[in-house]
């Protein structure tokens, strides 16, 4: 736990070093797991998506050949829809409130609700009106309570807290009540994955990717809220999979953390690892001659300008 506590606090302190803040500074970020996230959150509930068709829609927008079911097109076409829609929000800042999730599950489900559902009157970015099967003997919360309880988990996520760990238990804890009402005829789990991320994003954390291979484990998780309240388990899972997420970027961090350390043995270490992060991650030592050389070029090119 204390190596996956570590490499947490250096993913956030990377990621709130770059001082996102628009869409193109989000996208350049998170760039390479836009269409993993995609990807595996597509094939938790349909295997039928496959990375090479996700990428194929996400970068040409488009399957050339494709033999699967038209319903299986359309969720990935709708993945991308929603994605955009995802930064556009992000861009314009607007606010992670009911609105925004109607707007995103709507997207998500363009022409994908079955015949039966649409007899029933069910309707894309609108809450249901029956009940539905979830998981174990559960149909999420009864239709009529859906608008009430999700105004409430609203409410409970206003005017977060800074610090990281409880912005991702705030994560965890609107995923798992998310899932746990219910409040669409379908889509839900595609609508709260990507909601979630919303969620980190507007507050400074970076994203994650819920693992398609790890399925088993995240259910498992959410069941724990769903049957004791107990949201210990996917508060874990969802810091496990962000350290899956952002594997490599860790280890680059590592190596540049240990790099430093090397080059300045007389400094305690968790300085050299903050103080990496008050500045524009050098690629060599920071006490190294390249680096000394260009301290003493600002300091002297700043001296100039004073003496003007």
């Amino acid at each position: 736990m204390d190596k996956l506590k570590d490499n947490y606090r250096l993913l956030i302190n990377w990621w709130r070093s770059l001082n996102i803040s628009d869409d193109a500074a989000l996208a350049e970020a998170f760039n390479g797991h836009i269409i993993n996230f995609a990807y595996n959150s597509g094939n938790i509930e349909n295997s039928n998506v496959t990375y090479h068709d996700t990428r194929e829609v996400f970068e040409h927008d488009g399957v050339s050949g494709y033999t699967g079911d038209l319903r299986t097109l359309f969720e990935i076409r709708n993945a991308k829809i929603a994605m955009e829609y995802f930064f556009k929000a992000f861009r314009e800042q607007l606010p992670f409130d009911e609105t925004f999730i109607k707007e995103l599950q709507r997207r998500l489900t363009l022409n994908t609700y079955d015949e039966r559902r649409w007899q029933r009157g069910e309707r894309p970015g609108e809450y249901k009106k029956g009940d539905y099967v979830t998981g174990r003997n559960e149909t999420g919360a009864p239709a009529e309570d859906v608008a009430d309880e999700m105004q409430e988990l609203m409410d409970d996520l206003k005017n977060l807290p800074e610090e990281p760990e409880k912005v991702l238990t705030a994560a965890a804890f609107f995923h798992a009540k998310f899932e746990n009402i219910h409040p669409f005829a379908d889509g839900n789990g595609r609508t709260g994955r990507l909601a979630m991320n919303y969620l980190l994003a507007c507050n400074n954390h970076p994203p994650l990717i819920i693992h398609q291979e790890d399925r088993k484990a995240y259910f498992e998780s959410l069941e724990a809220w769903d049957t004791e309240q107990n949201l210990t388990p996917l508060k874990r899972f969802l810091l496990e999979q962000l350290i899956k997420t952002w594997a490599k970027r860790i280890d680059k961090l590592q190596k540049l953390v240990e790099r430093n350390i090397t080059a300045n043995p007389d400094l305690p270490t968790d300085f050299v690892r903050d103080l990496l992060f008050a500045r524009n991650l050098p690629d060599e030592p920071f006490y190294s001659e390249a680096n000394r050389n260009r301290s003493e070029e600002t300091f002297e090119d700043g001296t100039k300008d004073n003496l003007k």
